[in-house]
């Protein structure tokens, strides 16, 4: 169940150096288009099957992917602007079992995706090695979190779902 869970392992920090740092920029300038891909062609039916027993739709997933990346590059943004900003946490699975959630194409969710990781890419190239130095203190894990550890995390965390997809697929030979 851990594989399926965490099909690419759960998230590890080693340390941001300038090749990790591009690293993580480009896979998430590339997730979008990845993730358009992964889904690509699916049938309803397809878009509503769980990546994992008791794991959420493929269409839930997507839709999880854009509510996330909605917050997170909101908590990015706050932590540049402000000095050590407490961010609001958001009840992800209460989240993906809105209606939207459940029942919008996953489109809609592929357009935010788009157009938030083309901003995010753009402020993320003008920045400075200092700025990744900045934090903001997050309330339920009781944490301050560093925007160095927090871009390897948004990296890793489009990469995560991206493969509960795409190894989903190859489970069922779709």
């Amino acid at each position: 169940m851990e594989k399926l869970r965490y099909p690419i392992g759960r998230y590890s920090y080693e340390g941001m150096t300038v090749v990790q740092k591009d690293k993580w920029i480009v896979e998430i300038e590339n997730l979008p288009a990845q993730m358009r891909q992964a889904i690509d062609g699916l049938t309803e039916e397809q878009l509503n099957t769980p990546y994992r027993p008791e794991g959420w739709t493929v269409r839930q997933v997507v839709h999880h992917l854009a509510d996330a990346t909605i917050n997170c590059f909101s908590r990015f943004k706050l932590a540049l602007t402000e000095a050590n900003p407490t961010v609001k946490p958001f009840d992800e699975e209460g989240w993906a079992n809105t209606v939207d959630s459940l029942d919008a194409s996953p489109e809609l969710s592929l357009i935010i995706l788009e157009g938030i990781y083309a901003r995010w890419v753009l402020l993320l190239k003008s920045l400075q090695r200092a700025d990744f130095d900045k934090q903001f203190y997050h309330p339920a894990i009781g944490k301050q979190v560093q925007l160095s550890y927090f871009l390897g995390f948004v990296a890793w965390h489009g990469n995560h779902h991206l493969a509960h997809i795409t190894n989903l697929k190859d489970r069922l030979e779709w």
